[in-house]
């Protein structure tokens, strides 16, 4: 950030609340955004971290969760000190790495984006391992709230203009990069490093990397066009408090559940009490094949989607008006 004297605001101008799970997410929001505010101080027992600054015109607040906390409760218990020590949030946005669910109807690929989107009588995140097992199988309960109807007026809108033209997210990007060199692990890592293995074909866990892995083993995709542009795709996502790495679990629960198209980690643990929109970059399959090499800039890609989704949002005295 510049080394010249920052904004000091207050705690009630904060109105938009970002939170990133882990510090690869945290770092992408932060140097996303458009200036850096002055730290303010928490209230009593708020244990939470915050980065502060303004985004596509918002003042935001970025929040993490304790380093190797993830899960639904962290999420929620992050959620609580946040609303604590900035009581005026009234939009969050949950941003971060997934895993996708790619199939032939949502051709995901690494790097792409996915949007929680209410369908039917769901509200864009399902938490998949809650329930009980009946002679019959696995009998999910539980009903988690979808966003206000505002905020997914915005989305309808967003969906419809990338219909003829594409989305910000390698702009936004490529801004970060050219104002933060150093940042150059957060840079697009080259196709090849994109491989969808048949969901029967085990990786070898005695190989820290894919580089043995039997290629004649990929799934055959056709290339797309601009290969450098991600896609975003607007649908449910399916969330549970353990890491999804087995290709044939991750396409039966999938079918299981309305057909979610990714997986994470702490959105259950949100969408009722504080209601956001989920926004996940795909950093891999959610396969027994899943490294961190498309981390950062999955994570990168959620921030810059978050960033042109606050753009669609007006700011009048202080006040969201959508």
């Amino acid at each position: 950030m510049s080394s010249s004297v920052k904004i000091c605001l207050n705690h009630a101008a904060y109105r938009v609340a970002l939170i990133c799970p882990l510090e690869v997410e945290l770092s992408a929001a932060r140097y996303m955004l458009d200036e850096e505010h002055e730290r303010l101080p928490r209230k009593k027992h708020d244990i939470n971290s915050y980065i502060l600054g303004r985004l596509s015109g918002h003042n935001v607040v970025i929040a993490s969760l304790p380093e190797g906390s993830q899960g639904t409760v962290s999420a929620a218990t992050v959620a609580t000190n946040l609303t604590r020590t900035f009581p005026s949030i009234e939009l969050r946005l949950l941003v971060g790495i997934a895993g996708g669910v790619p199939s032939e109807k949502n051709d995901i690929h690494l790097g792409d984006v996915v949007v929680s989107t209410p369908q039917a009588t769901l509200g864009g995140v399902l938490e998949y391992d809650l329930g009980k097992t009946t002679p019959t199988g696995f009998e999910r309960k539980g009903f988690l709230c979808p966003p206000p109807t505002e905020w997914r007026s915005v989305m309808t809108t967003m969906k419809s203009d990338h219909r003829i033209s594409s989305n910000r997210i390698r702009d936004f990007l490529s801004e970060m990069l050219s104002r933060y060199p150093q940042l150059a692990e957060y840079q697009r890592p080259p196709p090849e490093k994109d491989i969808l293995f048949e969901p029967s074909y085990q990786h070898d866990r005695k190989q820290s990397t894919c580089v043995n892995c039997d290629k004649f083993k990929a799934v055959n995709r056709p290339r797309r066009e601009g290969p450098d542009k991600p896609v975003v795709f607007y649908g449910l996502i399916a969330s549970g408090n353990r890491v999804m790495k087995d290709a044939t679990e991750r396409d039966k629960i999938s079918k299981d559940s309305y057909g979610a198209i990714c997986f994470e980690m702490e959105a259950a643990g949100l969408m009722n009490d504080f209601q956001c929109i989920v926004i996940r970059g795909i950093s891999d399959y959610s396969d027994s094949h899943k490294n961190d090499d498309w981390h950062p800039y999955a994570a990168a890609a959620a921030a810059a989607l978050a960033k042109e989704i606050l753009s669609y949002m007006d700011v009048i005295d202080g006040t969201l008006a959508l």
